[in-house]
């Protein structure tokens, strides 16, 4: 089986690239949604955050909100946080590939924002990294997420850095030009990838 990692700086296009795999019939796991069903209600990370900032859950559920501004700005408080989250996603995304391993999966993606900071990527044969200019990406960010561009410049700069991350990629997806580009080069890498016997 093929483990794809799937990663790139914020509001780089990686949601769009695992789309596009998707439809592929590529299994992916999402680190982000599995942090969204986390902070869900009644989802295991909701305990552990309600007792490290309490103003942050309502209904037994994380307000997303709430814990941002509880965290943003506090490296502290955010490395509280990923010690919470990390290793609860690891598990489940360990149970994906076992799941991946069972089912006879040929190719499947780990889509992981944080692929290289948390490790994840020795679990993978090659990583894709989605890449996008600076300015584009704060851009996204501050409009995706409703941040100030102080705020926005904070959560990127949590981040590898772009030339490590770029590095460090088996395949570099560039992204910001225009959709059919990004397909473009989606488009031949997944026939190569289809063709690996």
């Amino acid at each position: 089986m093929i483990v794809l990692g799937l990663t790139g700086g914020m509001g780089a296009g990686k949601t769009s690239v695992a789309r596009l795999m998707r439809r592929q019939g590529w299994p992916v796991f999402d680190a982000d949604a599995d942090v969204h069903r986390l902070q869900s209600r009644g989802g295991r990370a909701v305990a552990a955050i309600a007792q490290r900032w309490p103003g942050a859950v309502r209904n037994n559920a994380v307000d997303r909100v709430a814990l941002r501004a509880a965290v943003i700005g506090h490296p502290e408080e955010i490395a509280a946080l990923e010690a919470i989250i990390h290793p609860l996603v690891r598990e489940d995304r360990r149970l994906f590939l076992r799941s991946m391993t069972r089912r006879g999966a040929r190719i499947c993606v780990l889509d992981i924002p944080l692929l290289f900071e948390t490790g994840a990527d020795q679990d993978c044969n090659m990583v894709v990294v989605v890449t996008a200019p600076f300015a584009v990406r704060l851009r996204r960010v501050m409009r995706r997420r409703s941040l100030s561009e102080t705020q926005a410049r904070q959560l990127l700069a949590r981040q590898m850095n772009d030339r490590d991350r770029n590095r460090r990629a088996d395949h570099l997806l560039r992204n910001g030009l225009s959709r059919g580009h990004t397909a473009r080069q989606l488009k031949r890498l997944i026939s190569t990838l289809e063709n690996t016997r």
